[in-house]
């Protein structure tokens, strides 16, 4: 058994009172009987009977843990790396308010529903940088999804090798916990215009590692034009650009890593079914450790106590036998 508090400066108290108090009270009933020459031997049933009920009153105030005190609690978990395209195309408003604010609400979701995995989020458009290494901190990340605009990475054009490539540099590094490949898993999310030349030889070095890649694309296949600062934007011969979401490419790149494409448009969310699929993959034991888990039982001491209380008053004991 153990306690959750030591004797303090209560308990003390109560067992001082008790002692003088009681002590003044036997010495009088002792006196008395003296006095009247009877006997006195039933005053010790009643201190015996209170005796009992004070002691399992200071006994709960102290928080007694008994039964099983350590459990072995195991961390399960999975490393996420999200790839968000930040080209200008991602500012198209098919889908409201525009691919990228919804995106940016949406990320949220998934950030709360993998709150035991770490989750790292890359940028890219024609290059990709690290916006945030896998962490566990949902509120940093949070941050760092407000924070995504189309004004921080270079817009000349879109390609998907290079996040892909970073993404799978990360995941097959040194520094992470995990060991199975299963255990890892990419999130591309785009309008699906890839300009790259190596992306399907990155694809194929993700499906030989054995990580899963799911692909998200954002858009309409009516489109929408880019609205910039002063206007929306222009090809060479003047004309207003419109942006659409092509598709095929991510459904490609899914398929060809034996992954599953999801889809925002402006009637169907696929990001339930995201988030599903990756809850749906077996994560890896990353550590295990002892944590006490005793319960403060001072209810059974209290307990005890109200029922000696019970007999005490149901009890009547003469202290003085004359």
């Amino acid at each position: 058994m153990s306690w959750l508090y030591d004797l303090g400066v209560l308990e003390f108290t109560l067992i001082s009172l008790f002692l003088v108090l009681y002590g003044a009270y036997l010495y009088r009933v002792i006196s008395t009987a003296n006095y009247l020459k009877t006997g006195f031997a039933g005053v010790f049933v009643k201190i015996a009977l209170r005796t009992l009920f004070v002691a399992s009153i200071v006994l709960a105030l102290l928080g007694p843990s008994f039964g099983e005190s350590k459990r072995e609690v195991k961390s399960v978990g999975k490393d996420i790396f999200i790839l968000v395209d930040l080209s200008q195309s991602m500012n198209a408003n098919d889908v409201q308010p525009t691919r990228l604010e919804k995106i940016k609400f949406e990320l949220k979701n998934i950030i709360k529903a993998f709150s035991s995995d770490r989750l790292g989020i890359i940028i890219f458009s024609s290059e990709a940088f690290t916006q945030s290494p896998l962490t566990y901190d949902q509120n940093a990340l949070n941050i760092f999804i407000e924070t995504l605009n189309t004004s921080l990475v270079p817009n000349a054009g879109t390609d998907f090798g290079p996040p892909l490539e970073m993404a799978l540099e990360k995941l097959e590094s040194d520094d992470s916990p995990l060991t199975e490949q299963k255990s890892k898993i990419i999130v591309l999310i785009s309008d699906g215009e890839d300009f790259g030349e190596n992306t399907e030889d990155i694809a194929n070095d993700i499906e030989t590692a054995g990580i899963k890649l799911f692909t998200l694309g954002v858009g309409t296949e009516r489109g929408s034009k880019i609205r910039t600062r002063s206007g929306f934007k222009k090809n060479r011969e003047g004309s207003d650009v419109v942006t659409k979401l092509e598709n095929k490419s991510l459904r490609k790149l899914a398929a060809d890593t034996d992954g599953k494409y999801f889809e925002i448009n402006e009637t169907n969310n696929d990001v339930s079914r995201l988030i599903n699929t990756i809850n749906g993959i077996e994560g890896e034991l990353r550590d295990s450790r002892q944590v006490d888990v005793s319960a403060n039982r001072y209810y059974y001491f209290l307990a005890f106590a109200l029922l000696l209380i019970i007999v005490e008053v149901l009890t009547s004991v003469k202290t003085i036998r004359i």
